[in-house]
């Protein structure tokens, strides 16, 4: 193998369970950026176990080998101490360019987390705060929305770019015929968790059993993270109807494509498809349609994907955008193609590894 021409350094918070995104999404870029000849080194900053003072000197530390450097820091709220006050960003960011390192943001998140309660506004203040300021201290900033739908960016600056995320499993993105056989697969991937996870719940078993009384029989395949915590209020639930019901839990990226590979849909219930959902990145991936809700700043390469779209929160329409890719085989394949071209196009980590080459290099 080739000496890498580059070396870069991608900076992660805490780590997540029992699935880290965050962590999966650097491992895959890593992977296409090597065949671009670029290395891409992984570094945590260990403020869990080490607190966050013992955790910043580290990071001082390590990154007196990166000066000149590209360091790509990897921001969610969460990920950094504060309790979704993420304030230790900016101090990571402070010591990243106090010893040279060229920084460029990754917001995973562009804008503050959703909640209504008086916490939670004061919450969503500081995150606002802290992502204007790591824009602000940045070399670059990489959004994984397109740039115009977070308002607050300057217009006309040159450091902001648009680079979507890959899904975290294997593609698969061979053609298929539109499925002509009675009982289909319906896969659902991950659950929020609460206090999200009864909403989500009611949607799927809303929108299955009312779907099994138009397609039949279906087959429910629930997978990922926070799944098994639900496996028996579906099959309760689903029990008096004609879906069957299969949850797998957590399993290895490559089975979680197999199972794509074998469904029909993808329902996606965990607020509208946006481009931060890895979840639903892996319905274009492997060309899978999907059926899920439209979110009012929907735009760029993600609306022209194989998306069945319903208004938010509007479970009948969901019913109906379902029953329509199930039973209609020219609308799955017109999905499933923009799915292929989309993934071809956008989101295969090769593309997304060329357009970091093109924004970190030019």
């Amino acid at each position: 193998m080739t000496e890498p021409q580059q070396r870069w350094v991608a900076i992660l918070g805490r780590r997540d369970f029992p699935t880290d995104g965050v962590e999966d999404y650097c491992t895959f870029l890593g992977e296409a950026l090597r065949r671009q000849g670029i290395e891409l080194q992984q570094a945590r900053v260990p403020w869990v176990e080490k607190g966050w003072i013992g955790a910043l000197r580290q990071l001082s530390r390590d990154c007196e080998a990166w000066r000149g450097r590209w360091v790509l820091m990897q921001y969610t709220a969460l990920a950094w101490p504060g309790r979704g006050f993420p304030l230790g960003a900016l101090a990571a960011l402070a010591i990243l360019r106090r010893g040279g390192a060229r920084v460029a943001v990754v917001f995973h998140e562009s804008r503050r987390q959703e909640g209504s309660s008086r916490l939670q506004g004061v919450r969503g203040a500081c995150q606002d705060c802290v992502i204007r300021k790591l824009y602000q201290g940045a070399t670059k900033s990489i959004f994984t929305a397109p740039v115009g739908t977070a308002a607050w960016i300057p217009k006309g600056e040159g450091k902001a770019a648009f680079i979507p995320i890959g899904a975290n499993i294997p593609e698969r993105v061979n053609r298929r015929a539109a499925p002509i056989d009675r009982g289909k697969t319906v896969i659902v991937f991950g659950m929020t968790g609460a206090p999200k996870t009864e909403r989500e719940v009611a949607d799927i078993v809303g929108v299955m059993s009312e779907a099994s009384k138009k397609v039949e029989p279906l087959r429910l395949v629930v997978v990922g993270r926070g799944t098994m915590e639900v496996r028996e209020q579906l099959a309760g639930a689903l029990a008096n109807s004609n879906v069957e019901v299969v949850v797998r839990g957590v399993l290895p990226a490559e089975e979680i494509s197999d199972e794509f590979a074998s469904a029909d849909a993808l329902l996606f219930v965990r607020g509208p498809v946006r481009y931060e959902r890895g979840s639903a990145i892996a319905g274009i991936a492997c060309g899978v349609p999907i059926v899920g809700y439209r979110d009012e700043s929907t735009s760029g390469p993600l609306k022209d994907a194989g998306v069945e779209w319903s208004p938010p929160q509007d479970r009948d329409d969901l019913v109906r955008g379902l029953v329509r890719v199930l039973s209609d085989p020219s609308r799955w394949v017109k999905l499933h193609e923009r799915n292929i071209e989309a993934q071809k196009n956008w989101f295969s980590w090769d593309r997304i590894a060329e357009k970091y080459r093109a924004v970190l290099t030019e």
